[in-house]
């Protein structure tokens, strides 16, 4: 199968939705499927495109920066051919317009399945600014939510007591994201997934 994921940061940046999305890359190419990350090219020294172990790597160019948030004017240019290449497509939330209504319209437009993986919740500190920024967040994923497929949320609690997942409870499946464990006695990390497979998430994440 040909997947699309998509976030705003991807590799070499590093933070919990990263590794995440990394994990579930990986794994997917590891089980013989075309995967594609298009995310931002948040610094200049990055490629346009590269592949990283076994995933292609596409970014597109950041015009200008909104707190974490960032502006891609070339989101649609570069994710309308990705979107036509691919068998799904599969964001992640929170996010930026441009990953979040963009491309899942694009998706819908070309008949490709979408899903949305929500991470967290958004709440910055006090100040008039981020206070837009809490409620342009909110208001980017409950239109997210409404164009996608399923949402995928990490556990039963969260997705029973968040605003956001209660709201689409209905196309809402749990599934555990992959972790890595250290094996006892051995000073390399070895891979566990909590019952987690590639073929799994697929089947999981794109059901009716």
């Amino acid at each position: 199968m040909r997947i699309l994921l998509a976030l705003t940061y991807y590799r070499p940046h590093v933070s919990g939705l990263t590794i995440y999305v990394q994990r579930i890359a990986e794994e997917l190419a590891a089980g013989n499927h075309q995967v594609t990350v298009v995310t931002s090219r948040y610094s200049k020294s990055l490629p346009r495109s590269e592949v990283m172990n076994g995933v292609r790597v596409v970014r597109v160019p950041v015009a200008a920066r909104i707190s974490k948030g960032i502006v891609a004017p070339a989101t649609v240019k570069v994710a309308a051919p990705l979107v036509r290449e691919h068998d799904v497509v599969a964001v992640n939330l929170p996010s930026t317009p441009g990953e979040a209504i963009i491309l899942p319209l694009l998706a819908r437009w070309q008949g490709r399945p979408v899903t949305a993986t929500y991470h967290c919740d958004i709440k910055l500190p006090p100040g008039a600014i981020n206070r837009l920024v809490d409620a342009s967040v909110r208001t980017i994923n409950f239109v997210c939510g409404g164009l996608v497929d399923g949402i995928v949320a990490y556990t039963t609690d969260y997705a029973d007591h968040t605003p956001f997942l209660q709201r689409y409870r209905a196309k809402c499946h749990v599934i555990p994201p992959p972790v890595a464990m250290p094996s006892p006695g051995v000073g390399l990390p070895q891979e566990t997934h909590c019952g987690w497979r590639p073929a799994d998430w697929i089947r999981r994440s794109f059901r009716g």
